[in-house]
C-alpha cells in the first residue's frame, strides 16, 4: 500500500476538542492523565502495577478461559491469556458494538491500532508483556445501530424483533441475510472466502456474542488479540463497590457533571458527548435491559413492574452482580477495574466522553488510562488515484466540503480571474479618501459614505458569484468528474470508514487485508492515512 498522511485537523472531520487534545493544548491537560507517547508509558505502567491487585488477574484469566471454551484459540492468543496472570503484563484496549459483519470499516482500524500499539510497546519495554484487547459491547441494547452493514452503496440488514442486550440474541434470520449478501459478491476467490467467513460466523454460532468472538478471532487471532465479554458474573462482582457509590450516592453524576461544566467553560466549541444520569446502571436480565431510577426513595426498573427498596437493591447487587449493566459513563470504569490496562484506543466521539471522566475515576480510586485516537484511513484503488491526479486534485482537496472543492478548483483552472479581491482592496482605498473628506467637511455624511461602500462591495460579490456560476457551467464536465470521484470516496458526504464494510476491501486484498493494514498503519502517527491499494 502507498501511504500519504494528513493532519487530523486539516481533514475537517474532527471536533475542536479532539484537535486541541492532539495538539496537547495546555488548558486540556487536567482532563487526562498522560498523553499517549511511547516514552510516557513507563510511568503509566508503574502506576497501574502499584494499583492492580494480583487477585484480579486470576479472576480475569479464569473468566477468559471460560469465555473461550468451544473456540479454536490461536497459540498467540493462548500465550497472551496465560501471560495476564503475571504482574508484568498489561493490556491496551479498544471496544466496539457487535455490529453485523463488523459494521463500518473503522472496526478494523480500531483493532489494528490496538494490536500495533501492543507490538510497539513490546519492542520498547522488553521487561513487560502487552496484550491487545477487544472489549465486546455485548450488553448494548440498541439493535437498530448494529443490525446492518453497507455493501456497494446498499444496506444489508437483519430484520428481527428483539428486546434486551444484543449479545445473547440468537442468530436466526441470518440465513436470509446471507443469501441476499452472497448474491452480490460474485464468484471470485476472495468472494468465496467472504461467503465462507460469513457462513461460519453467523450460521454456525447460536448467539451474536459467540459469532462476533469467532469473527474477530478469525481476523486477528494470529496477532494474539484477546476478546473480553464484560457480561460475566465473576467480572461483574468486582464492580459491586463502585456500582454502590453510583447507585446510592450518585457520585458519578456529581463528578462527571462538574467536569462537563469545566470543559464548557474552556470553550463553547467543546460539544459535550454524553451526559451522566443520577444512576448510570441498567437492570439486565434475559430480554430486559432497562434503566434503574429512583423515585420517592424507591428504586424502579423503567418500563417494568420491578421495584426495590435500597436494602433490597443492595442485596440484589451483592447476590446477582451480573444483573447490573453499566451505561456509557460507568462502562469505562468497569473496564479499568477488571483489566490491567494502560491505554484506551477509540474514535473522536469516544475520546470526547472519556475526557469527561478523569475526576470521576480519581474519586473512585481507579487509575485513568491514556487515551489514543485510533487510526483513520481513506482507501483508494490505483484507478481512483489516477482519476484524482488527472483532475489535478491534491489528496487534501478530497476532504473539502463539496462546494468549497468545486469553487477552489474552478478558480484554479479557469482561464479568467474570478477573484475580485484586488478590486475590493482598490475600492476600500478609494473610500478611505471619501471618509477623510467627509470627516473634514461634514461628519453626518460618514453614514452615507459607509452605506455606499457596502452597496458597491455587495455588487462586486454578486458579480464574482455570477461569474463563478458561469464558469461552473462552462466547466461542467470537470465539475461532474470531481464530484463523482469525491462521492465515491466519501459516500453520503461522510468519511469512507464510517460507511463501507470491510468486505469491499477484502474483495481486492483477500486475507492479505489485515497484514497490509498492520504493516501500514502506525498508531502513534497522529495523522489521517490515505492508502492506495
Amino acid at each position: 500500500m502507498e501511504v500519504e498522511c494528513i493532519p487530523f485537523k486539516e481533514t475537517g472531520y474532527f471536533s475542536k476538542l479532539i484537535c486541541d487534545y492532539l495538539d496537547e493544548t495546555e488548558a486540556l491537560k487536567p482532563f487526562y492523565n498522560r498523553f499517549p507517547k511511547l516514552e510516557n508509558f513507563k510511568n503509566q505502567i508503574l502506576e497501574k502495577e502499584a494499583n492492580f491487585p494480583q487477585t484480579r488477574r486470576k479472576i480475569l484469566v479464569d473468566a477468559l478461559h471460560e469465555q473461550y471454551q468451544g473456540f479454536h484459540v490461536s497459540e498467540a492468543t493462548q500465550e497472551q491469556i496465560s501471560s495476564l496472570q503475571h504482574s508484568n503484563t498489561f493490556t491496551v484496549v479498544t471496544g466496539h458494538q457487535l455490529n453485523l459483519f463488523t459494521g463500518p470499516l473503522y472496526f478494523l482500524y480500531k483493532i489494528v491500532s490496538t494490536v500495533a500499539m501492543a507490538q510497539k510497546l513490546r519492542d520498547t519495554y522488553k521487561d513487560y508483556r502487552f496484550v491487545p484487547v477487544y472489549w465486546m459491547a455485548s450488553e448494548d441494547h440498541d439493535f437498530d445501530e448494529i443490525n446492518y452493514f453497507n455493501f456497494k452503496g446498499q444496506k444489508v440488514q437483519w430484520n428481527k424483533e428483539v428486546s434486551g442486550a444484543v449479545g445473547p440474541l440468537d442468530t436466526s434470520g441470518l440465513e436470509e441475510v446471507f443469501q441476499t449478501f452472497s448474491a452480490q459478491l460474485g464468484s471470485s476467490k476472495n468472494a468465496k472466502s467472504i461467503k465462507e467467513l460469513f457462513q461460519k460466523t453467523y450460521l454456525e454460532h447460536d448467539n451474536l456474542s459467540d459469532a462476533t468472538r469467532y469473527l474477530a478471532n478469525e481476523l486477528f487471532g494470529e496477532y494474539g488479540l484477546v476478546i473480553v465479554d464484560g457480561d460475566h458474573a465473576s467480572l461483574k462482582r468486582q464492580l459491586i463497590p463502585y456500582a454502590k457509590k453510583d447507585i446510592f450516592e450518585n457520585l458519578a453524576f456529581q463528578h462527571v457533571n462538574a467536569t462537563i461544566g469545566s470543559l464548557s467553560e474552556l470553550s463553547s466549541d467543546y460539544k459535550i458527548q454524553v451526559n451522566p444520569r443520577e444512576i448510570n446502571y441498567f437492570y439486565h436480565t434475559q430480554g430486559v435491559r432497562e434503566r434503574i431510577v429512583q423515585k420517592d426513595g424507591v428504586f424502579e426498573v423503567k418500563d417494568t413492574e420491578l421495584k426495590f427498596s435500597s436494602e433490597e437493591l443492595e442485596a440484589e447487587l451483592e447476590q446477582f452482580p451480573q444483573r447490573f449493566s453499566p451505561n456509557v459513563i460507568a462502562r469505562p470504569l468497569y473496564q479499568e477495574v477488571v483489566l490491567p490496562n494502560l491505554c484506551y484506543i477509540g474514535g473522536g466521539g469516544e475520546l470526547a466522553y472519556w475526557l469527561e471522566l478523569k475526576s470521576y475515576f480519581e474519586n473512585f480510586g481507579v487509575n485513568f488510562p491514556m487515551l489514543l485516537l485510533r487510526n483513520s484511513a481513506l482507501v483508494l484503488t490505483k484507478k481512483q488515484k489516477k482519476k484524482v491526479e488527472k483532475l489535478g486534485l491534491k489528496t487534501s482537496d478530497l476532504f473539502l466540503k463539496q462546494n468549497r472543492l468545486i469553487n477552489k478548483k474552478i478558480r484554479e483552472i479557469s482561464n479568467i480571474d474570478i477573484d475580485f479581491s484586488p478590486q475590493k482592496k482598490l475600492l476600500e482605498e478609494q473610500f478611505e479618501l471619501l471618509y477623510s473628506l467627509a470627516n473634514e467637511t461634514d461628519k453626518s455624511f460618514l453614514g452615507a459614505v459607509k452605506a455606499q461602500e457596502v452597496k458597491q462591495k455587495k455588487g462586486l460579490d454578486a458579480l464574482e458569484k455570477r461569474l463563478l456560476q458561469a464558469q461552473k457551467r462552462k466547466l461542467r464536465d470537470h465539475v461532474m468528474r470531481m464530484t463523482d470521484i469525491q462521492n465515491e470516496l466519501f459516500p453520503n458526504q461522510s468519511l469512507q470508514e464510517r460507511q463501507l464494510n470491510f468486505s469491499e476491501l477484502f474483495l481486492d486484498l483477500g486475507f492479505e487485508m489485515v497484514p497490509e493494514l498492520m504493516e501500514t498503519l502506525d498508531p502513534f502517527s497522529e495523522k489521517f492515512a490515505v492508502l492506495t491499494v
